[in-house]
């Protein structure tokens, strides 16, 4: 017996010593481009490709081999997060069981149109084969117009796992699944426990985090699954997920004040289960899931503060095209809305969204939405407001005959005047705080609509089962935390990538001459205070802002900034990521400069600019801005501008596709005298529900003698803005026809403003726009 045994273990030992020697041998360390390159052409089944830690620069990866599902080709950074991909860089895939991992994109820009491609050309694409522990950080395109995906899939069953994403600020979707040819349908791609970071407003449309096809192949299956991803403040137009394809899976994600929605664009019958929308009581741009098309299940999901109307609703069901073409919105058939948890929402559940049967005189009938939704159920729906006045749960934007209301229940008086034939009903109930933003009700309501393939609702929000213990909600009762109503940042992306939000102390910089001013802010980090003692500080250098930067006076009076500098220079020059807080201080020019000015190309990203308690005089503009950039908010308050030839100028997205130079322009408080022309120019052309839409808002401002070679005789120039509120001001003795033209479609409208001899305010009910489809 003895013989035995150590006959056994010497075999298991051989075994053991086999494979790890086997695993040795199958390890390629590369240090440069030729090296991989020829690693890659050598590879075999099972094989380590080692990438060597430190900056690649430059660097085309095209990663080409089969292996196999026991025994993939791996790619890999000898340590995860140290091999560092920069300069004009990307990779590209194709073939069979293939892995790549622990690489991190940065500081650069892919010279094409995608930084990781799942194909080499047009006719290799890989499949079985996963991108899997990596970063993409900023890797953006210098100029913000310049279009490309990030990460662009094709074939079938791939994978992006454990992934942080962030930071692109250029038109396209960050991630991208084609679906054009058979190669590529029925494809079972997996996008799974990854960290989608912050995405910068875009400004315009073409923002989207994820795009599951395209209106042309939006009726071919797809059968992707994007599930247990974090989305953290994606904000880069209304479409944070755009499905366009058949039969995908949006399960257990979580949507972290995300300025839009999981959008069920095109195609039919996803499933979208289990997933957590959380807004605040800041923002309307929050939205939820919106509704296209037949066939899909909303189910388990839970929606908090989620204040947003329209497109933007925490559940917006749409009107469709009748006969509508492939590229816009067909009718909502035969969905299913069931088991929904609204928390302090203040109309969840809205209908008939995007119905504008009255613009058949600016719209053609390829645009009008008048197919309202058809046998949609609305089911066993739970609705809380801790403010228990009375609510609108539902709004209608037409009639809701199609739609049927079943146990869905209320804490508050509802006064929506929606017919529901019961299928709403006000119950007393109180809910408990589980976490910052986590509710569950105080008691059950188990009496439950049990409607067809309803058994099929198997689990609630965090998995427990409904078969025995079903519940009116996202969550069964008594509740169960199963760690999911917490967001643990770790639990997605890669393990080994640093998520500590490590704040700084500001530093203040005390300067007395225009020399330390320049020099302060240089040296100066991001949060930085520069406080200028009282006096008169001449510059006659461009200040560049690259950082986010406070520049004040150190007492009440202001100090005075007078600028020398050549002619069509500005003070401040805005570059990508800065973001300068003027407060309580005077600027002065000599009528040939700017005060404040974007570069003139390759703003990659957004700025801010905040101008508080000052004074702006004698310069050419206020603030010039060229085509490709945009301001994330600009704010004038309590401010004097005077005597200067052009005011703000926000009007260089002038090819009417949708874009605009301002996400967020306030200006209250604030006097503006002799100022020429383009008081304010906010302009965007194009017509497109993608975006925000450009908010303003001009409240308790006195405009004085101003506009006298103002050409289009419109004081203040809003053409396409989405959102403004005109409130309090006070005009007097400008010299145009019109203080300004609002549009009413969007509920714009003039509120205890004072007009003496200004012209008039003049209200256009549709504006005609360009279309870009």
């Amino acid at each position: 017996m003895n013989t035995i045994k150590s006959t056994i273990s010497i075999l298991i030992l051989s075994i053991l010593f086999t494979v790890q020697a086997s695993a040795q041998a199958g390890k390629t360390m590369v240090n440069n481009a030729k090296e991989l390159e020829e690693a890659i052409k050598a590879a075999k089944p099972g094989d380590h490709l080692v990438m060597a830690n430190g900056v690649w620069t430059d660097i085309i990866i095209k990663f080409k081999g089969v292996g196999t599902e026991a025994q993939p080709i791996v790619l890999e950074a000898e340590t995860p997060g140290q091999v560092f991909i920069e300069g004009q860089s990307r990779l590209r895939l194709s073939g069979e069981y293939l892995e790549v991992s622990g690489l991190y994109f940065r500081n650069g820009f892919t010279p094409k149109s995608t930084i990781i491609d799942f194909r080499t050309d047009n006719e290799s694409v890989a499949n079985h084969s996963k991108i899997t522990n990596c970063v993409i950080e900023g890797f953006t395109q210098p100029d913000r117009e310049e279009k490309d995906n990030w990460v662009q899939f094709y074939g079938r069953h791939n994978e992006l796992s454990n992934c942080y994403i962030a930071g692109k600020s250029n038109p396209g979707p960050t991630l991208r699944i084609y679906l054009n040819g058979n190669e590529n349908i029925n494809n079972h791609h997996k996008i799974i426990n990854n960290y989608f970071g912050e995405r910068p407003r875009a400004g315009g449309p073409h923002g989207e985090t994820i795009q599951l096809g395209d209106s042309y192949t939006s009726m071919t299956p797809s059968y992707t699954q994007v599930s247990n991803n974090l989305f953290e403040r994606c904000n880069g137009e209304v479409e944070i997920i755009s499905s366009k394809s058949n039969f995908n899976e949006f399960t257990n994600n979580i949507f972290f004040e995300c300025e839009g929605s999981l959008v069920l664009r095109h195609g039919n019958y996803a499933k979208v289960d289990g997933n957590v929308f959380i807004g605040n009581e800041n923002s309307t741009a929050i939205g939820g899931v919106r509704v296209v098309n037949t066939g899909h299940w909303v189910t388990n999901n839970y929606f908090y503060k989620i204040l947003g109307s329209d497109f933007r609703s925490a559940i917006a069901v749409m009107n469709g095209v009748p006969k509508s073409p492939l590229n816009r919105y067909n009718q909502v058939t035969d969905a299913v809305i069931a088991y929904n948890s609204f928390i302090d929402c203040l109309s969840p559940l809205q209908f008939s969204v995007g119905n504008n049967s009255d613009k058949s005189d600016v719209l053609p009938a390829t645009e009008l939405r008048s197919a309202r939704p058809t046998r949609t159920i609305v089911a066993n729906n739970l609705i809380y407001n801790h403010d228990k006045n009375e609510t609108k749960p539902i709004v209608a934007y037409d009639e809701v005959d199609g739609v049927s209301f079943y146990n869905n229940i209320l804490n508050s008086k509802d006064v929506s005047g929606i017919e529901t034939n019961g299928g709403l009903t006000q119950e007393d109930f109180t809910v408990n705080k589980v976490s910052d933003w986590f509710y569950a009700p105080s008691k059950a309501f188990s009496d439950v609509y049990n409607g067809f393939d309803f058994d099929k609702i198997s689990n609630d929000l965090v998995g427990n089962d409904r078969s025995e213990n079903s519940a009116i909600g996202a969550v069964t009762f008594p509740f169960t935390n199963k760690g999911k109503v917490e967001i643990n940042k770790l639990q997605y992306g890669p393990k080994w990538l640093d998520r500590s939000d490590k704040k700084v102390k500001a530093k203040t910089f005390k300067v007395t001459s225009a020399d330390a001013l320049a020099k302060a802010i240089v040296d100066a980090k991001s949060g930085d205070i520069v406080e200028l003692k009282s006096g008169t500080y001449k510059v006659s250098e461009t200040m560049k802002i690259d950082k986010d930067i406070t520049i004040k006076s150190a007492g009440k009076k202001k100090a005075k900034i007078v600028y020398s500098g050549a002619s069509n220079t500005a003070l401040f020059q805005m570059l990508p990521k800065g973001n300068l807080n003027l407060e309580n201080v005077a600027i002065e020019g000599s009528k040939t400069q700017d005060a404040f000015a974007t570069l003139e190309k390759n703003m990659s990203t957004v700025y801010k600019l905040k101008i508080k308690n000052s004074e702006v005089s004698k310069f050419s503009s206020v603030l010039r801005t060229y085509k490709g950039s945009l301001a994330d908010s600009l704010v004038v308050s309590n401010s004097s501008i005077k005597d200067c030839t052009n005011g703000i100028l926000l009007a260089g997205e002038d090819d009417d596709k949708g874009d605009y130079s301002a996400e967020f322009v306030t200006i209250e408080n604030s006097t503006f005298e002799n100022v020429d022309q383009n008081v304010l120019n906010y302009y965007r052309g194009g017509y497109d529900e993608s975006s925000i839409g450009g908010t303003l808002v001009l409240k308790n401002n006195t405009f004085k003698n101003s506009g006298s070679k103002e050409e289009s005789k419109i004081l203040l120039q809003t053409r396409g803005i989405v959102n403004i509120d005109f409130n309090g001001n006070t005009f007097k003795d400008n010299a145009v026809s019109y203080v300004i033209v609002l549009w009413g479609e969007k509920g714009q409208t003039s509120v205890n403003n004072t007009i003496d001899d200004s012209g008039e305010v003049k209200t256009e009910q549709n504006l005609k726009m360009k279309l870009m489809y």
